[in-house]
């Protein structure tokens, strides 16, 4: 049930992150972080920041309201952040389950535009969708991860597996790879990941060719020392009529990783990554050189406690 006590804590709480937050995003120069995950549980939110825009996604849970009160609640919710970020209605864009209450009309308009918008990192620059899809097209959690990764591309043969929008593909460009491959099954992301590397200025289909295919079946048909520097950051689970067959993450990442492995030159690096909260890496099954946890080296500020995924660095093998 709502009680309008719980606002005065989601209000002191969010102001406090946003005040802490804010202060080191400017020190770091970021301009796209998170603010607040689910830190009251009477408000289960995820608060993110692009640019002016603020992003706020709604944990579905049953809370136990009518519409016209949860009408209410989400009202004041929304004019809480308002006020505390200094944001117009329309630059908060909402990710809510559907209901019948039409007293938030305001907000829940918002939810029927698309909003496409340009945000940097690093001084790279990616497309952002805050009403279309399930995610924004930049995961926030990953800035370190990106970062490490163009450190090491100078030179490289690299490889961006379930590539997404592309963002590691950009990184890696930015960090002067001889080549970059992104895989990934849906058309949809691969655009997505054509424009975000055309955004930077990065066009040469040859050098950067978008490779549509299952990403299981493509490993396949890897040569070996075909790749120096690999990125898989695979789904926990997908069941696609494009695939031929299921994926699942704990079932096969040993076959997915020891592919990479095997395709990869000596001494090669795989980063992978898994939001699987369960997850357990079959260290034995690995054919490796070495496997580093790199969930904490990879953690940024704004996701310190809240992290839901853990990251690896996979050294292949040296004769």
């Amino acid at each position: 049930m709502y009680n309008p006590e719980k606002l005065v804590m989601f209000r002191n709480r969010l102001e406090k992150m946003f005040r802490h937050r804010s202060k080191q995003a400017r020190r770091m120069g970021i301009s796209c972080y998170r603010v607040y995950d689910h830190d009251i549980p009477e408000f289960p939110f995820c608060i993110e920041l692009y640019g002016e825009q603020v992003y706020v996604a709604e944990y579905l849970r049953h809370h136990g309201m009518e519409d016209e009160t949860y009408g209410q609640w989400l009202e004041e919710s929304l004019a809480c952040i308002s006020e505390i970020f200094s944001v117009d209605a329309e630059k908060i864009f909402l990710r809510q389950r559907k209901r019948m209450s039409h007293r938030d009309e305001q907000y829940e308009k918002l939810d029927e535009r698309a909003h496409v918008f340009t945000v940097s990192e690093n001084n790279l620059f990616f497309k952002v969708n805050l009403t279309d899809y399930l995610d924004t097209g930049l995961f926030l959690d990953h800035r370190i991860t990106r970062q490490l990764f163009r450190e090491l591309s100078a030179g490289k043969q690299v490889l961006n597996l379930f590539c997404y929008t592309g963002s590691f593909s950009v990184y890696a460009a930015a960090g002067g790879a001889a080549k970059v491959t992104s895989v990934d099954l849906s058309k949809t992301y691969l655009q997505w990941a054509k424009e975000n590397m055309h955004l930077n200025g990065w066009e040469e289909e040859q050098k950067f060719p978008l490779v549509h295919a299952d990403v299981k079946a493509y490993l396949k048909t890897l040569r070996p020392n075909q790749f120096d520097l690999v990125m898989m950051d695979p789904p926990t689970f997908s069941n696609s009529k494009r695939m031929k067959d299921i994926l699942d993450i704990q079932r096969d990442h040993v076959e997915l990783i020891n592919d990479v492995l095997r395709a990869i030159t000596q001494g090669g690096i795989l980063f992978f990554s898994t939001n699987y909260s369960k997850f357990q890496l079959d260290r034995a099954a690995i054919e490796a050189e070495a496997i580093k946890d790199i969930t904490r080296a990879t953690t940024p500020f704004d996701f310190e406690g809240k992290l839901k995924r853990a990251c690896f660095q996979i050294t292949a093998r040296t004769l």
